[in-house]
């Protein structure tokens, strides 16, 4: 999430979003962007459910280190790079990394503009490509 939301600066961006750019960046191949960071596997699409609370308490996590910030305004809780995120991400020189920070990037200019319920729209209708069953993906605002 580090790298998602570093390459989403300035945007801030809410749980359902970065459960689906996870996604993109991860499977970036799926959305028509680079070559997938993971190999795809059959239902690779069912991953966003399961991923969703693992996300959450990670965010969470990392609030407490200074590499997310939460901020809670009218449209609820939304998610931002904190202050020691641009280090970390800086920081790491492996080879996975490097396409990660890549893809998160790709990810960003890719749908940083488009909002959550938009965003859940699209993956639901293009799910049928990757063998996603995510029928019960829905947007839910806090």
């Amino acid at each position: 999430m580090v790298y998602l939301l570093s390459a989403m600066r300035p945007h801030a961006t809410d749980l359902q979003k970065l459960v689906l750019l996870d996604y993109a960046a991860v499977y970036s191949g799926d959305l028509g962007g680079p070559q997938s960071l993971h190999t795809p596997v059959p239902f690779r699409g069912s991953e966003m459910l399961s991923r969703r609370a693992l996300i959450e308490e990670g965010l969470h996590l990392m609030s407490t280190r200074g590499l997310v910030d939460a901020r809670l305004d009218e449209h609820g809780i939304s998610y931002i790079a904190g202050p020691n995120a641009l280090a970390l991400v800086g920081s790491a020189s492996a080879p996975y990394f490097m396409q990660l920070a890549e893809r998160c990037r790709w990810a960003a200019a890719r749908f940083a503009e488009v909002d959550s319920v938009s965003l859940t729209q699209e993956f639901s209708e293009m799910g049928h490509r990757w063998g996603a069953e995510i029928e019960g993906l829905e947007y839910k605002a806090k």
